[in-house]
């Protein structure tokens, strides 16, 4: 398998149950989080700044694959965030229903193909007090490395899941949750309306936004205010807003 390959990577890595973390902070999160590592790959100078931090981040059998920098670059394809990658073991992923149960907000994921984007709103979520977070079949891994690094390993602090059947409001609705799509061409104005006590703000992928389908299932369609002409802002940036709007 080659590193370099994104798409190759990104099936290999769901498909064999793996995900890379990269940065000691990254790492140490991860763990905290209860995944375990398979192996890590250190650059020779991090792992002399490191070597104690390693030692508590490593199992005793944990292979460790020390490389001059240069290679550790050739081999990834690009540098190494703080010198530091570990492949670590994923989780199964918890029931909906399980997350539905203890929860009073949450978002919903639609679509979104940029791994940067995924990263923000994990990011956004949990300083934002978000409960838990549900992606659609097809929206990017969270645990993809630059999706775990750009949220600085909140995917690791904000329960997660996939959903395997999407749209689906009944399974919303079956919880007491109250549906929002967050759209250019709402119905309501963010800020002006009454939230309900029980809500999922759905937000959809780069360019065409949500389906047709979850715009029609959706409980309310709301938008964003917006001044100077301005029509859409990035989904980051707009589920951060919504975030912020609709806290208890």
């Amino acid at each position: 398998m080659d590193l370099k390959d994104v798409q190759l990577r990104t099936k290999w890595e769901t498909e064999n149950g793996v995900f890379i973390a990269e940065s000691w902070n990254v790492i140490e999160r991860a763990r905290e989080a209860g995944y375990s590592p398979i192996s890590f790959l250190v650059s020779e100078q991090w792992a002399r700044k490191g070597a104690e931090r390693l030692q508590t981040l490593a199992d005793p059998d944990t292979p460790i694959y020390v490389l001059p920098e240069e290679d550790t670059t050739h081999i990834t394809g690009f540098r190494v965030h703080r010198g530091a990658m570990a492949l670590m073991e994923r989780t199964p992923l918890p029931a909906p229903s399980s997350l539905l149960k203890p929860s009073s907000t949450v978002a919903v994921l639609e679509g979104l193909v940029d791994h940067t984007n995924v990263g923000a709103i994990f990011r956004s979520a949990a300083a934002l007090g978000i409960d838990a977070v549900f992606i659609s079949p097809d929206c990017a891994d969270p645990l993809y490395r630059r999706s775990v690094r750009v949220s600085m390993g909140a995917v690791f602090q904000v329960p997660w899941t996939r959903l395997v059947k999407y749209p689906d409001p009944q399974l919303f609705t079956a919880y007491g949750f109250t549906t929002w799509a967050l759209t250019p061409h709402g119905d309501a104005k963010l800020g002006e309306t009454t939230r309900p006590r029980r809500l999922a703000l759905i937000v959809g992928s780069e360019g065409p936004g949500l389906s047709p389908k979850a715009l029609t299932s959706a409980d309310c369609r709301i938008t964003i205010p917006m001044s100077h002409d301005v029509d859409s802002l990035n989904v980051a940036q707009a589920a951060a807003i919504a975030f912020w709007a609709t806290r208890q």
